[in-house]
């Protein structure tokens, strides 16, 4: 496969801490790419790194996407390349359309095609609105959509599966075999095993750097036995 997204001995601290410590890591064209690691171990921190936000310029490193080296991009040039950030935490819109809300990033994309896309009948949702009436599940699958209409080339997926049960997550597992369907490649970071067993291929991320590469179940099974070489299975895995 035609590689998208290389990172090369990325490295970043934080209040005299080091947070990503000389991180290698390949992602390969309409890839799903798990990332696996516990809350805190650095994920969403290289999740902003790569979408070029704010006040994490890494200190050493090359972040390449296609042939470009991106380090010293804006976060809208990234943007404009293909680069798309769903956050964990996303900006909330109450009080307006679900046709509208999938409008406000594409103008031009077809709110039906992309509510289909992650299971959602247009009929009946496009006339709703933004608010509370929805489940977790719902909102999640409607924020995935738009991130959709959106047609990154690389979608990364902080947390997808934060806030929602099991049966929701399943439907959202779904969902990311959706952005592989329209041509984008995924970076998938989570901290269940369970939830990277949707993608195509895995790491393990702990002490700032990726310590295990495989298989989805190969980490999947190395993330919950505590087998880390960095930590000695004290931080990583959830034993």
């Amino acid at each position: 496969m035609t590689e998208l997204l290389r990172i090369h001995s990325l490295s970043l601290s934080a209040d005299h801490k080091k947070i990503l410590d000389g991180l290698d890591l390949t992602i390969a064209e309409q890839e799903i790419h798990a990332l696996l690691g516990t809350n805190g171990c650095g994920k969403s921190t290289l999740a902003f790194v790569i979408m070029g936000c704010e006040g994490y310029l890494p200190a050493t490193g090359t972040i390449v996407f296609g042939n470009r080296v991106i380090n010293d991009l804006k976060i809208h040039e990234r943007a404009r390349l293909g680069i798309t950030l769903a956050w964990q935490e996303p900006a909330r819109f109450e009080g307006i359309s679900i046709a509208n809300y999938l409008s406000l990033g594409s103008p031009s994309a077809d709110p039906a095609r992309y509510l289909q896309r992650v299971g959602l009948t247009p009929d009946e949702y496009l006339p709703r609105m933004v608010d509370k009436t929805l489940s977790g599940g719902q909102r999640k699958r409607i924020e995935l959509a738009s991130v959709l209409a959106l047609k990154p080339k690389l979608a990364i997926l902080d947390e997808p599966d934060s806030g929602i049960d099991m049966l929701s997550m399943n439907e959202i597992a779904a969902v990311i075999e959706a952005f592989k369907a329209e041509g984008a490649a995924v970076l998938l970071i989570t901290h269940r095993e369970e939830m990277a067993l949707v993608s195509d291929r895995a790491s393990q991320l702990c002490g700032g750097r990726i310590v295990f590469s495989g298989t989805p179940s190969n980490v999947a099974r190395h993330y919950k036995a505590r087998t880390c070489i960095v930590c000695d299975g004290n931080e990583c895995g959830n034993g």
